[in-house]
This record gives structure tokens, sequence and C-alpha cells, in this order.
């Protein structure tokens, strides 16, 4: 059992934390938020991720995971410090470290004996050196401590299950003494330990995300060229998948991609590249096409209504994907927007992030269900793959909408069964 402090309650430190705790660690969970750490200790959780909540009642039943706002108790008590606050994107696409400075800041002010210093958050390469000199710098009792690069590779809506069952372990390090200690803390999950130095590490994570971001355009370019054609998208992605040098993953076409990680960290990375002298102009390639798939659903939209102003458009799906409520960055808050500066009325429907939505967009309707979205809607836009609407009553569907019309900006339903039943379906590159 490791002694661990996790700072930032966000997704990341959420979750992180509660797994470190699951698998037998003692763990003090710290955020500057009050009202945060009050609605978690009564099991209010902020995020919703599938068994977040009855894992985090389970550790805390056990004694081995706890919450509070004092970093000074979460340092003095622990061994191994997880730094996992947010860095957002300031407007020029660089990260804003404040946050991690302050919180290094911190733990020096309160550090004792040795302690093992773990960047959990994505960070751009080389802010562990900046890490260390401000530790140094500040670092009353002058005792020794190693900086680590940890980074994530939590996908939300499977984050646990992820976290528990990863693909590899990234360790970056200085020190033998801060290995062996990170090496045991990960032992109990059998999992490859890929052991580098600290920056490696960090430039694991932004190299990892802005491939997987570069994967997911390739597939919409392909897509778009496949409408041209007239060939399918989801044919030509199973073909490519096929091929093992490849594989199946992030190669489904559609609205484009969102949350806070993929376009976060692509914007970083480049920024990050240009401040080093390297014109990385793929990266923003791969943005150019992202930013175009959410036009390509606004012109299937005039395509089948013609005139946008004055029609109620019924949207189903605001998170950036499934089984999440996050809707940072998510194609279908830019799409809406965009329906609205045309004049369009919006209703909408989704499972889990009605609440976070109501806080960015205005003057919409958020409906119960699809149905009461598709109820004299002049067309359906769906724009979240949600299992829920995988198994709508299509007939039902029809009946509801003004006219039998769906932009289908996920590629949920077969275009053949669609016109079969009598609607103007338009798919993504099928």
């Amino acid at each position: 059992m490791k002694k661990i402090c996790v700072i930032g309650c966000g997704y990341v430190g959420l979750v992180t934390g509660t797994c470190l705790a699951e698998i037998g660690n003692r763990v003090i969970c710290v955020d500057n938020d009050g009202e945060k750490i009050s609605c978690l200790k009564k099991f209010i959780i902020p995020i919703y991720e599938p068994n977040l909540k009855e894992m985090i009642k389970k550790n805390v039943n056990l004694k081995r995971i706890s919450f509070t706002t004092s970093i000074k108790e979460g340092v003095e008590k622990s061994e191994i410090i997880f730094i996992a606050v947010g860095t957002p994107p300031k407007e020029d696409g660089s990260a804003d470290l404040s946050s991690i400075e302050k919180v290094a800041h911190e733990i020096a002010r309160h550090m004792r004996e040795y302690k093992v210093i773990v960047e959990k958050s994505t960070v751009p390469v080389e802010t562990g050196e900046w890490v260390e000199t401000t530790v140094r710098r500040n670092n009353l009792s002058n005792c020794e401590f190693d900086v680590v690069s940890n980074p994530e590779f939590l996908r939300e809506g499977s984050a646990i299950n992820d976290f528990l069952h990863p693909d590899r372990i990234i360790i970056g390090v200085k020190s033998k003494k801060a290995e062996k200690i990170m090496c045991e803390l990960y032992a109990p999950m059998k999992t490859p330990i890929l052991v580098t130095d600290t920056k490696s590490a960090e430039l694991i994570k932004h190299a990892s995300n802005s491939f997987l971001a570069t994967k997911i355009s390739f597939i919409n370019a392909v897509a778009n060229f496949c409408e041209l054609v007239g060939a399918n998208i989801k044919e030509v992605a199973q073909g490519i998948g096929l091929d093992k040098r490849i594989g199946k993953d992030f190669l489904n076409a559609g609205c484009g991609f969102g949350g806070f990680c993929l376009p976060k960290d692509l914007e970083a990375f480049y920024w990050i590249s240009n401040k080093l002298g390297y014109n990385f102009d793929l990266l923003m390639a791969v943005k150019k096409i992202n930013e175009e798939q959410k036009k390509n659903i606004l012109k299937k939209i005039e395509e089948t209504i013609w005139i946008i102003n004055g029609k109620t458009i019924g949207v189903l799906g605001l998170s950036f994907k499934p089984n999440t409520d996050d809707i940072r960055f998510s194609p279908a808050i830019d799409i809406i927007k965009m329906l609205q500066e045309q004049g369009a009325k919006i209703k909408v429907y989704d499972p889990q992030a009605m609440e976070k939505a109501k806080k960015v967009l205005k003057d919409i309707k958020f409906c119960l269900n699809p149905y009461e979205v598709a109820k004299n809607s002049e067309c359906l836009v769906i724009l979240t793959e949600w299992d829920e609407f995988k198994k709508l009553d299509i007939k039902r569907l029809s009946k509801l909408l003004k006219h039998p019309i769906i932009i289908d900006g996920r590629n949920i339903y077969e275009p053949e069964k669609m016109r079969e039943l009598g609607f103007v379906y338009k798919g993504v590159g099928r």
C-alpha cells in the first residue's frame, strides 16, 4: 500500500484517485473548490462516468480514499503526489500551466521529507523541468524529491476500465529511486510498463492524441471523397482497418472529434513545435478537416430543407461522445450554434449532457426524450451515437416529424433501410 495525494478532483484526478484506491492504496484527493469537495463527501459526483460513484462509495467505506481542500494535509500524509489540475488552452493554442505552477509551489512549501511528484495532467514537453525548478526554489526544508511524468490515457465513458486495464503505463523518470516507487505502485495491474526519460513521457501523450486526431480526420476526408464517387465509407473503413498495421479503432467517419483532450492536445502540440522551431503543418490540416466536418453537416441540412431560417430542427446528442456528460469542444454544440446563427429554432435531447449544455446554449428547447424532439421538427439531426438513439422506434419518428428527414452525423443507421421506410436520409460518406 502506498500513501498517495491526488491534487485536482476533475475528470483525470477523480478517476485516478479512485482507481488507485481500488487497487489497495490510501488516497487523499485535494481540490481548492470547497463546494466540490463537500459534494464528493456526500457522494455527489461532479462528472458522469459509469461505475465511478459506486467505486468511490466502496473505497470511502474501506477508508482508502478521502477528500479535502488542504494541500498541506495531502502533501504531509503522502509519499507520492499526483498533479492532476487543469491545463486549458489559451487563445494562442498553448496550454495554460499556471495551475501546475501554483500546485508545485504549494507542494514545495509543505514538503518535509522525500516525495515523488507526478505530472498526471497533460502538459507540453519540458514542463517537468519547470516543475522541478519551481519545487527546488520553494522547498523550504531542502528535502529530496523527484519529478515524474506519468501521462494518462483515459477515454471518457470507459475511464475506469482504461485505468485498471491499460494498454501500457508510461513512466518518465530521472532517478532509479523514483522508478522503483512508481513500478511498485503499478505492479498489481500486471500491465507493460515503459520507463523513459521525463521529456519522452511528456511527448508520448501529445503525440498519441495528435495521431488519433489525425486518424479521425483522415477517415472523415476519405468519407467526403466517398460521397463524391458514390462509395460507402463504412466498407472502406472496414477494409482499411483489417490491416493490422492500421487497426479499426478511430476509423468511424462522422461530424468530427471533440472532447477536452484531442482538440486541446493537437493545438498544444502544434504550439510547442512552433516554439521549438519546427513547422508541424500536418496538425493544422487535421484541425481544418475537423472544422469542415461540422460545416458539412450544416450543408446536408440545407440540402434537405433548403431555408434554415425560422425552421425548427431537432437534435439528438450534445456530449462529444456517448457515455459521458462532457460537452467541451463537442461538435454538437458548435453545429447547434451555427444553426442558430442562421435563424433555426432548436429542440434537443441528450441522456446525460443537458444540464451542462444549459449553461452554454441559449434559446433552446430541452426535451424529455427523442420523440418530443422529433414532434413537429423539420428534420432530425443525430450528433452523438448514444445506444438509446440506435434503438428508437423509427416508424414513430416518421409520424412525429413534419417531414421524414434524418441527418445522421454518426452513421448509426443503414441508408437503404431508412430509405425503404420512406426517409430522406443523409449520413457521412454513404
